[in-house]
């Protein structure tokens, strides 16, 4: 790939999860101003979960089939930039809702579309993806660091420098800009930007035009046949499970902190995404080293100390708090980057696709979907007058996490590592 492409993929890959980020963090918080209960918030979340099922037949069906792939995703997202105008302006939750729905259903399909224009467009994608890639991550980090640095005083927009950088402490009178609509204002006109700008990306014809595809292939169901191997799996049922707790810590952590007395949250969060980055890097190394069950088992047992330490935080409990935020790195990377990693090397080549796709659709839609029920539903049940019980809250993920630890410790076996 020459480094003009490059140039042009760089900051698609960036407003791509800049897009994600300025609403998705902020908006647990945003509805509990609109009076939305615990329950709707994470049926709000859970519509993640569902888009993400939907949008394998959007990528299957109509932009590996019939329209050039850059026209499908800049399409996509003036669409989903016009919804999430409406998500906007919207004062309940009858209006919220299907507004957000009809973003989400729009954005899922662009992240595997975003992917699909870099790897076709690349010679060795290999080698040339991963650091385009973390411009993703870099567009999420900066999203949250605007969020966070921005606040409402009097009707006059101002900004200031994030506290957890070395910045001053903000007057009780400047309100965050996470408590308004301006974060999916700011995600719809980027989105309408991102949308624009896709048509300027190459030419990216449809591979499969011509072909037809099964119901099953479009939801990588081909790759069901390695669950004749009982580790596999152990580990996709595992995967499902893990992405029920992981809801807990996306949808609720920022508005955890700042009933913690956590100034910036939102740019605080981002520390998460910076050691993600970190971890990122060493994963290749672990997993020549220690093979794919350590690992896997490294990444469990962080998400239960991180869900523990949450549980006994307090407002005075600053490590505590950004030690369980900066623990998303290795929480993450330990767990669902290695796993995509055991994924590639467990399935045959001529399945390998189906086999990403059926993990993408356990977790990411079904774990997710499940997840953003159970924790609206989990939240709503330990508030008692305008109050979370936290450490309630916080211990049924842990549990569910170290629960998942065990079954996997005593049943998962890594024949690489054994052999």
């Amino acid at each position: 790939m020459n480094s003009n492409l490059a140039v042009r993929f760089c900051p698609m890959m960036f407003l791509q999860f800049f897009i994600w980020g300025v609403w998705y963090v902020p908006m647990w918080t945003y509805l509990g101003e609109l009076g939305i209960s615990p329950n709707l918030r994470g049926t709000a979340y859970a519509a993640t979960g569902l888009a993400a099922i939907l949008s394998p037949f959007v990528v299957g069906m109509i932009a590996d089939r019939f329209f050039a792939t850059q026209k499908v995703y800049g399409c996509l997202h003036l669409l989903g930039g016009i919804a999430l105008l409406g998500v906007g302006q919207a004062e309940d939750w009858d209006s919220f809702y299907p507004f957000l729905l009809i973003h989400l259903v729009c954005y899922m399909p662009t992240l595997a579309l975003a992917n699909s224009l870099c790897f076709q467009n690349m010679k060795s994608p290999q080698i040339e993806f991963p650091p385009i890639r973390t411009l993703g991550t870099t567009g999420w980090i900066a999203s949250g660091i605007l969020v966070g640095s921005s606040f409402v005083v009097n009707d006059t927009f101002k900004m200031a420098w994030p506290e957890f950088l070395g910045g001053n402490p903000t007057p009780d009178n400047w309100n965050s800009i996470a408590l308004s609509p301006v974060p999916f204002e700011i995600g719809a006109w980027v989105s309408l930007v991102l949308g624009l700008y896709a048509f300027s990306m190459p030419h990216t014809p449809p591979k499969l035009k011509g072909k037809s595809l099964s119901f099953g292939e479009l939801l990588g169901f081909r790759a069901l046949a390695l669950l004749k191997d009982r580790s596999f799996g152990i580990f996709i049922f595992c995967s499902f499970v893990l992405c029920i707790p992981l809801s807990f810590y996306f949808q609720s952590a920022n508005g955890f902190l700042k009933q913690m007395g956590v100034s910036n949250s939102e740019g605080v969060m981002t520390l998460g995404q910076v050691s993600e980055i970190f971890f990122l890097l060493l994963v290749p190394w672990f997993f020549q080293k220690i093979g794919v069950k350590k690992m896997l088992m490294i990444g469990m047992s962080f998400w239960v100390i991180r869900y523990s330490m949450f549980a006994q935080a307090g407002p005075d409990s600053e490590f505590l708090l950004f030690a369980g935020v900066l623990f998303h790195g290795i929480c993450y990377d330990f767990f669902f980057v290695t796993g995509q990693l055991y994924v590639d090397q467990a399935a045959p080549k001529e399945i390998r696709s189906s086999a990403q796709g059926f993990i993408a659709f356990v977790t990411l839609g079904l774990g997710m979907f499940v997840g953003g029920i159970l924790n609206g539903w989990w939240n709503a049940k330990h508030l008692s007058e305008g109050n979370m019980d936290w450490p309630t809250i916080w211990y049924l993920p842990a549990a569910m996490t170290a629960g998942v630890l065990v079954i996997f410790a005593l049943t998962f076996v890594d024949k690489k590592s054994d052999a």
